[in-house]
């Protein structure tokens, strides 16, 4: 095993010198915040990658040629997208965390700390173990990936399914990521101390895609899988009737649909919803389904309708697509505000479908919004001062 395990509080970490992120404007939850309420939104835990991202690409590269990148960015990646995005949208955010004891990990703790206002006094430094990295290439509106790392020892505690320290703490909500095959054991006790619980899954390599595996989903009250990753587990043809399928394990089943947009039934009630895709000018579709996630939590810790959330999360992830890379690709509440006054001022004469859609952002967007920009991924990740 590589070194042990420490804590380290980054004592010697300096902080960006690029546009630090403000807080947001806006508290998507100022209006269910009560006394009493835990202090973290959002537990979640995973892997924190470098990402470094080609796009610009016309083809995907071929063996035995050299393919040059018209754009290129870097920014923290893995679960890291999950929590800028949830950070952005004004979430109190806390993500637990292994970091590579070398320049990646040192940048990527900056950026999601400092830069987010992400809490990660349950993440650690590990001594001697490297950052896993992502190259992800953008071409024909979709992305290929390819990773290296080695998992990180693990912590000096141990969770024994009951009790902390490896409980995770009180929060509203957790969001997990399901691995076929493996069981999540603080779920269960997260569930029990009140959190509700969202879940998505990877890709299954192992070509099984056996419902048992989706055991977790007992303790979750959403599960947000792709059209093809529903299909596959539900063994049907229709990522609909899949989403129906799956609301039989979990309350609330929702599926992405790619350029279709997302569809949600709740098994709870039987209601359904649907709601299409925004078109944008795509970038770099890197992260966007974390962004998808991180704007449907929003919007049901703020007990908003089941379409508006849909659509607020469809919205969320259009926005990011149109700049590099997963976790600062993300939007924030100003630049959700000028996309929603755009639609107000160029859709004033027409049928506006649009507005309809989003109408509701009227009473959800404040007066005002925060002037500076968000940090967004750049091809380097900084230069050294001027002696």
């Amino acid at each position: 095993m590589r070194g042990a395990c420490t804590v380290s509080s980054r004592g010697d970490v300096h902080p960006p010198t690029g546009p630090a992120a403000v807080p947001p404007a806006l508290d998507p939850l100022a209006a269910v915040r009560a006394d009493g309420d835990p202090r973290t939104d959002v537990y979640l835990t995973g892997t924190v990658f470098l990402d470094i991202i080609f796009t610009g690409l016309d083809s995907a590269p071929v063996r035995g040629t050299e393919s040059w990148a018209r754009g290129m960015g870097s920014s923290p990646g893995g679960i890291a997208n999950m929590a800028t995005a949830l950070a952005r949208l004004g979430l109190r955010t806390s993500l637990a965390a292994a970091f590579g004891d070398d320049k990646y990990g040192e940048y990527c703790w900056e950026a999601l700390e400092q830069g987010e206002g992400i809490d990660l006094s349950l993440s650690r430094t590990v001594p001697g173990w490297h950052s896993p990295v992502t190259v992800s290439m953008a071409y024909e509106g979709e992305r290929t990936m390819v990773s290296h790392g080695h998992e990180a020892p693990p912590p000096d505690f141990v969770f024994d399914g009951k009790h902390a320290p490896g409980c995770p703490p009180s929060s509203r909500a957790c969001v997990a990521s399901l691995v076929p095959g493996r069981r999540e054991g603080w779920l269960g006790c997260a569930a029990g101390r009140g959190s509700r619980l969202f879940a998505d899954v990877g890709w299954d390599d192992s070509g099984r895609w056996d419902p048992a595996d989706l055991a977790d989903l007992e303790h979750c009250e959403a599960f947000l899988p792709n059209a093809e990753e529903a299909m596959r587990y539900m063994r049907t043809d229709c990522p609909r009737a899949a989403a129906r399928k799956l609301a039989d394990l979990v309350p609330l089943a929702v599926v992405t649909l790619g350029s279709e947009g997302a569809y949600a039934v709740d098994g709870r009630t039987g209601e359904t919803a649907e709601v299409p895709a925004i078109a944008v000018q795509e970038l770099d579709p890197t992260g966007a389904g974390d962004v998808f996630v991180a704007g449907f939590v929003t919007g049901t810790l703020a007990d908003w309708p089941l379409t508006e959330r849909l659509a607020f999360a469809g919205l969320s992830a259009a926005l990011s697509v149109q700049e590099f890379g997963g976790s600062l690709s993300a939007p924030g509440w100003a630049e959700i505000a000028a996309w929603w006054q755009q639609v107000r001022t160029y859709e004033a004469g027409a049928p506006g479908a649009l507005r309809r859609q989003y109408g509701f952002l009227d009473e959800v967007l404040p007066a005002a919004y925060r002037p500076a920009p968000l940090a967004r991924a750049v091809p380097t990740l900084g230069f050294r001062r001027p002696a």
